[in-house]
């Protein structure tokens, strides 16, 4: 059996990664939400709110089960939040400490965990932290997302290479951009307003004209590329160069 263990799979990018695997009569998911909306044989809900680290520590034991049976395992930091769109000295002083407990220490405090129970068994096993564009690209009104995901990039550099390090060929880490999805995201960005974040007419007419991507169609992709073998030695990649 091949088991996934997902972020944020109740909406957006995080179900559709979890339907699409669960497609496979080999696969089984599991997925860490506040909130259940996938019912299927092989799919566990796990209750968690990824900005509790309190709870996310309390709860690691829960998503990392022994997994006798595994043929491999995948762990996939999908959850997010892109937190206020207002510029740094107009912000609340809680909303970096949000977006950074969302979007890096949980993340963080999972990778650690997932290593630590299954890099010493020897079957396959796949890291995916799910990064963004604004990983490297400056958007004014996302300070917080923007950094956080950087940071999220170079936490997966540096555990890919401590990986390497160790010899462990059977262990993989990427961080990956999906690009621009019709996700609940996108609509929080569409909403603001221009003076919180100059670009929000681009991506309302992004939508206006249909050319935000499907997260099923996404999805499918990433789960074709994460089961092939392209692109297995970079470790930043971007769903757009990658091959169809």
């Amino acid at each position: 059996m091949h088991y996934y263990l997902i972020t944020g799979a109740s909406r957006g990018l995080g179900k559709a990664l979890a339907e699409t695997l669960l497609a496979d009569p080999d696969t089984t998911v599991w997925g860490a939400s506040r909130h259940a909306t996938i019912e299927h044989p092989r799919y566990h809900h796990q209750p968690l709110d990824l900005s509790d680290l309190t709870a996310v520590e309390h709860n690691l034991y829960k998503l990392l089960a022994p997994f006798a049976d595994a043929a491999s395992i995948t762990l996939i930091n999908n959850a997010a939040v892109l937190g206020d769109i207002g510029y740094v000295g107009q912000l609340r002083a809680e909303h970096f400490k949000w977006v950074y407990d969302v979007n890096v220490l949980a993340p963080a405090m999972l990778l650690n965990a997932f290593l630590a129970a299954y890099a010493q068994r020897g079957i396959p096993l796949a890291v995916l932290n799910v990064s963004s564009g604004a990983a490297r690209r400056p958007m004014d009104g996302w300070a917080a997302y923007c950094s956080s995901k950087a940071a999220l990039e170079m936490l997966t550099l540096t555990a890919a290479a401590e990986q390497a390090l160790l010899g462990h060929d059977h262990v993989r880490l990427h961080a990956l951009s999906p690009g621009v999805l019709d996700t609940p995201m996108q609509e929080q960005i569409r909403g603001a307003a221009t003076e919180a974040f100059s670009q929000a007419e681009q991506f309302r007419a992004l939508h206006a004209d249909g050319e935000l991507a499907e997260p099923l169609a996404a999805a499918g992709r990433i789960v074709g590329w994460l089961r092939g073998g392209e692109g297995r030695g970079e470790v930043v990649v971007r769903l757009r160069e990658l091959g169809e």
